[in-house]
């Protein structure tokens, strides 16, 4: 499977969160991640429901919830055969539309710019490095 490890992993929730995540394999069943390998575009969390209503992943974003994660939305682009994936989450409210396009914008830009790992610069990975975006492969 083409998709199957990040080329970058940047990780900004809160380490709390990124433990929890980690330590109970949470990637496997979590809807975000399924959604974004699924489609393109942007979806909020709060729509990621079955057919039965009962919340796809429940307890992914219940937890999530429980370390202030509350209101999240996840983006997906795909381009050249390349996919990038990205999550945004805040406590308070739903993210506007327009936040929401805006956060798009900026994936997708970062997404051209990294998506040709043999263009990169040794400093640029640098960059991304001291930055914790860590690269999975070269």
């Amino acid at each position: 499977m083409k998709y199957s490890a990040p080329q970058y992993l940047f990780q900004a929730y809160d380490s709390e969160w990124i433990d929890t995540y980690t330590r109970h394999g949470m990637v496997l069943r979590d809807p975000t991640v399924r959604w974004g390998f699924a489609n393109t575009g942007a979806i909020r969390w709060s729509k990621l429901v079955d057919p039965e209503g009962a919340p796809e992943g429940a307890e992914v974003l219940r937890l999530a919830a429980e370390h202030g994660l509350r209101y999240g939305f996840t983006l997906a682009v795909e381009e050249k055969g390349s996919r990038s994936i990205a999550s945004f989450a805040r406590p308070d409210r739903e993210a506007t539309d327009d936040e929401i396009a805006r956060a798009e914008a900026e994936l997708t830009e970062l997404h051209v710019l990294t998506r040709d790992l043999h263009q990169l610069t040794p400093a640029f990975h640098a960059a991304l490095k001291q930055m914790s975006i860590f690269l999975t492969r070269s």
